[in-house]
């Protein structure tokens, strides 16, 4: 078979593999061979490598172009994918005979030599790319912007040296010789190539530059709220409360260096440490934080490479990969020696670090039921993972994942070395982050003490998620509101509404009174994705999806959901929340305002926090959703989204958004909805009371509260309603109230205040083990009047 029909029979296959894990190193590499034998002129090389287009259309490009220049170019690209793909990407392939390529004469000009020697070249300036860019900025050849230009951090090692070329072939025959003379004196100085040892280490030290350079470039910009990138992490980045229970059940405070250290340790067998912490607490920003230190040799010195993964990635990987796929695919490509690379990895596992964001965000609850200890078996992406976490792979590399508490069951706990809570901002870190985000300090001032004059709303900035909502709409909040923000519901729609001002073609931005009908056709679509994305697991979306629910590029631009570059690994966008939390605000939305869902909606979002889901009837909230949309494979929703999204439903259907919702949702069915769940949470709260078991003789009844008996309380404060709060207290008759380890902080606090007043007997109230705070203290005095003992 012709090299001409070998491209064009397996031209699916050869796109695959070049655009392989969304790297555009190995089309990098082609292009330079082909450069070097003449195949491209740089006319070519410069209509193919266009940095705005996606790679898939790069490389079909580059197909279509050697395609048309005959059986001779054909066979020479076939040649260099060859030589430039590992062995295991060529499984399957044809690449015809061997091709050698004809000798020329050698180029009579510098700048012709740095076409003809540029894959050589491009090996070569990897550990001496700060040499040569002095050397051309001491003889004038360079300026400091030239020099700027080549070395930003988006950029690869690789990729920056062919930058330095690009640059210097432009600044003509004087810089080129420059660079080669600078090349034939380092020479002499380079390591033997022959000497295997060092060899390996050569290509593990160009690896560990290149995988420092990466993660630098993705950690630069704060991607998790906001998505811009126009916050650089080190103007914006604040301390959150990081604190692990050691053995004797003392509460050590961490710093960011200690995550991964020996304080703390539980089990010193196990390698898993857990980072976690409730929605929005800044788990992802610390890992961001952690990766960013470690590119810059500024934290965890002793780890030679660290390997970042996200769980929302993963999930979207339906191959089965091997380790090293998951390694070299998901995080960085290594330019050379893959297997010694790799080899070096197994054989070194104490200096290797993997970070896992998200757990909870994965679809597969954890199982050890599979084992997998081969590392170059390929296997489904959660037998990997979970083999990872529990050591039967990769034993002694230090894993490290991020996840909100309730989502880590039994089963994982087990494999933790460690598990370290994260607490959000304390009263410090609260004015320390508006701060940085406000550059004028007289509007950070104003900001600060707008918060202080309201110890509710300030409660609510310990979390960092709702302090940087608090703070990006701070005009809103100083303009005077007519209802001061007192729920998570009260913040979330304070943002829903800078959001849709920001984008008002009206004068100055203004909304009216009836500004959330005017936008209803949007929230509905919107939330309508958002509640089919919770009920699948699902927090990322193709345009595809987009499309389906009727979301335009107008709705896309209002900024509730974010372009996801990292996921984007083929020609479908992808595209995600601005945080989890905002798609669990916009499902309860499409919940309270969708008036053609089921009457039923909102008691089963409710009770489905009881009920074991059977195998056959995982969609709990299929009832929500239009039975027109298209059935996909399910999954059981994630408790902690429902019982967030639930939250939100009562406080959406709170007397004091009444007028708000008027035009929206006719008052014959918000007053049902209302009634759901009133009588949802009057159910709730008796299957606690009922659990309350007779005092022993002698002693007081007590009542421990289960797990979701403080989120039950949490919703009743959402509605601000004092007859629901008084009704509901008035059934439970204890005489002592322990609420340990129930994760409760200053918000939690506010919301226990509200209820517990209304307790007909004094209570005695344990709260140890939380993280209650001098805000928290100061938010339950309402009801310390009911308190015997505290």
């Amino acid at each position: 078979m012709t090299a001409h029909q070998l491209i064009l029979k397996q031209r699916a296959e050869l796109l695959a593999v070049l655009c392989g894990g969304g790297s555009a190193e190995p089309l990098d590499c082609v292009l330079d061979l082909l450069l070097a034998c003449e195949v491209l002129v740089w006319e070519d090389y410069l209509s193919i490598r266009v940095a705005e287009k996606p790679l898939c259309s790069n490389v079909r490009q580059l197909l279509d172009m050697v395609y048309d220049k005959g059986e001779d170019a054909c066979s020479l690209l076939l040649a260099a994918m060859s030589q430039v793909l590992p062995e295991e990407q060529k499984a399957g392939l044809c690449f015809g005979k061997e091709c050698a390529v004809v000798g020329k004469d050698r180029p009579d000009t510098a700048t012709l030599t740095l076409l003809a020697d540029r894959p050589v070249l491009v090996r070569k300036l990897r550990d001496n790319i700060d040499g040569a860019l002095n050397a051309l900025l001491t003889t004038g050849c360079f300026t400091i912007k030239d020099c700027d230009a080549v070395q930003l951090p988006v950029y690869t090692p690789s990729q920056q040296v062919r930058k330095l070329l690009d640059q210097v072939r432009f600044k003509g025959e004087t810089a080129a010789k420059t660079l080669l003379q600078y090349l034939e004196q380092t020479e002499t100085t380079r390591p033997n190539p022959e000497d295997k040892e060092n060899h390996l280490s050569a290509n593990c030290l160009l690896y560990q530059k290149k995988l420092r350079s990466s993660v630098a470039a993705q950690s630069h910009s704060l991607s998790t709220y906001g998505g811009t990138g126009r916050f650089s992490l080190d103007d914006i980045y604040t301390d959150g409360l990081l604190e692990v229970t050691d053995g004797s059940g003392e509460t050590l405070t961490l710093g960011l260096e200690d995550v991964v250290g020996p304080l703390g340790t539980l089990n010193e067998d196990a390698d898993t440490v857990l980072v976690s912490g409730e929605a929005g607490s800044g788990k992802s920003t610390l890992l961001q934080r952690l990766h960013l230190l470690w590119a810059r040799e500024a934290l965890l010195t002793n780890t030679f490479l660290l390997f970042p993964f996200s769980c929302r990635k993963l999930n979207a990987e339906h191959r089965e990969l091997s380790l090293k796929e998951l390694l070299f695919l998901h995080c960085c490509w290594p330019d050379r020696g893959q297997d010694e690379v790799f080899q070096f990895i197994l054989d070194h596992p104490n200096l290797a670090l993997f970070t896992f964001d998200g757990l909870d965000e994965f679809k597969q609850g954890f199982t050890d039921e599979e084992r997998h200890c081969c590392p170059t078996k390929q296997v489904p992406i959660p037998v990997l993972l979970f083999n990872l976490l529990q050591g039967t792979l990769m034993k002694g590399v230090m894993k490290v994942a991020t996840s909100r508490p309730q989502a880590v069951g039994p089963s994982l706990k087990r494999y933790l070395r460690k598990e370290v809570l994260l607490k959000g901002f304390s009263p410090g870190g609260i004015d320390c982050f508006v701060k940085k985000h406000h550059s004028d300090p007289a509007m950070a001032r104003r900001v600060i003490e707008s918060l202080q004059a309201n110890t509710v709303l300030l409660s609510l900035c310990h979390i960092p998620v709702f302090c940087w909502i608090v703070t990006k709409c701070h005009q809103e909040l100083l303009g005077g509101q007519d209802v001061i923000p007192q729920t998570i519901t009260d913040v979330y729609l304070l943002v829903l509404q800078h959001f849709f001002q920001r984008k008002s073609p009206q004068s100055q931005g203004v909304l009216g009174k009836a500004w959330l009908e005017e936008h209803l056709d949007t929230v509905l679509k919107l939330g309508q994705l958002a509640l089919e994305g919770l009920e699948t697991s699902c927090y990322v979306f193709s345009g595809y999806e987009l499309q389906r629910n009727g979301l335009k590029e107008q709705d896309v631009s209002l900024g509730f959901l974010i372009y996801c570059n990292d996921l984007s690994v083929t020609d479908c966008k992808r595209y995600e929340f601005l945080h989890i939390t905002l798609q669990c605000f916009f499902a309860a939305l499409y919940v309270v305002l969708n008036r053609n869902s089921d009457r039923s909606a909102v008691s089963r979002l409710f009770q489905s926090q009881y009920r074991q889901l059977s195998s056959l009837s995982q969609r709990c909230l299929g009832h929500c959703i239009d039975s027109s949309v298209e059935e996909v494979e399910s999954h059981v929703t994630e408790t902690p989204n429902l019982q967030i999204t639930a939250q939100f439903v009562s406080g959406l259907l709170s007397q004091r958004h009444h007028n708000l919702l008027l035009e929206c949702c006719p008052i014959a069915v918000r007053e049902r909805k209302v009634k759901q769940v009133v009588k949802s949470l009057s159910k709730g709260m008796q299957r606690h009371f009922k659990s309350i078991p007779r005092p022993v003789e002698g002693e007081k009844k007590s009542m421990h509260a289960m797990p979701s008996f403080v989120w039950l309380i949490k919703c009743i404060y959402e509605m601000q309603d004092n007859s629901i709060a008084q009704e509901t207290m008035a059934k439970l008759d204890v005489e002592h109230l322990k609420l340990t380890y129930c994760n409760i902080g200053p918000v939690e606090c506010t919301a226990l205040a509200y209820v517990l007043k209304y307790l007909r007997n004094p209570v005695g109230l344990q709260l140890d083990n939380n993280s209650v705070g001098d805000v928290g203290a100061e938010q339950l005095l309402p009801c310390l009047h009911i308190c015997h003992s505290l």
